[in-house]
């Protein structure tokens, strides 16, 4: 049970911001709160791959603001949404003997995630009036959905 719930609470914080799941497993792998070592995703624990994944996520939480920046409804956002998801489920399936689970769950997140953050998203602004509040709020719930399953 462990690994399909924290499989997709990572994949619902990718689902509302792509990479954010990635860098949080990176960083957890980094730490050794999960263990990758002598799989074939070890290398998300190396020495660099947290901060350039942090720098990434950085770089999609600025973009995200941008009044150009396309849905991610739009089928690349969908998709790249579902595979980083995808991929961080398998992370921690592959870590709890559970890659299937890990990863089927990682997927439901993704959905779950980037439908249900449009449509909070799209609520929140209209009460606020403007959407910047809106995508700062949905940053903060990527961020605390991604530590909450990776590191209590």
């Amino acid at each position: 049970m462990f690994v399909f719930i924290n499989a997709f609470l990572v994949g619902t914080s990718s689902g509302l911001r792509a990479l954010i799941g990635l860098a949080a497993l990176s960083w957890a792998a980094h730490f050794g709160i999960l263990p990758l070592d002598h799989t074939w995703l070890a290398f998300l624990g190396y020495r660099f791959t947290p901060y350039i994944l942090t720098l990434m996520e950085i770089g999609e939480l600025i973009n995200d603001k941008l009044p150009r920046t396309p849905s991610r409804l739009a089928p690349p956002g969908f998709i790249s949404r579902i595979v980083a998801s995808a991929l961080c489920g398998l992370a921690i399936g592959l870590s709890g003997n559970g890659m299937i689970i890990g990863l089927v769950a990682g997927i439901i997140g993704a959905v779950a995630g980037t439908l249900g953050g449009a449509k909070a998203r799209s609520l929140l602004a209209k009460a606020f009036g403007r959407d910047l509040p809106a995508a700062l709020l949905e940053d903060a719930a990527a961020v605390g959905i991604a530590a909450f399953a990776l590191f209590r």
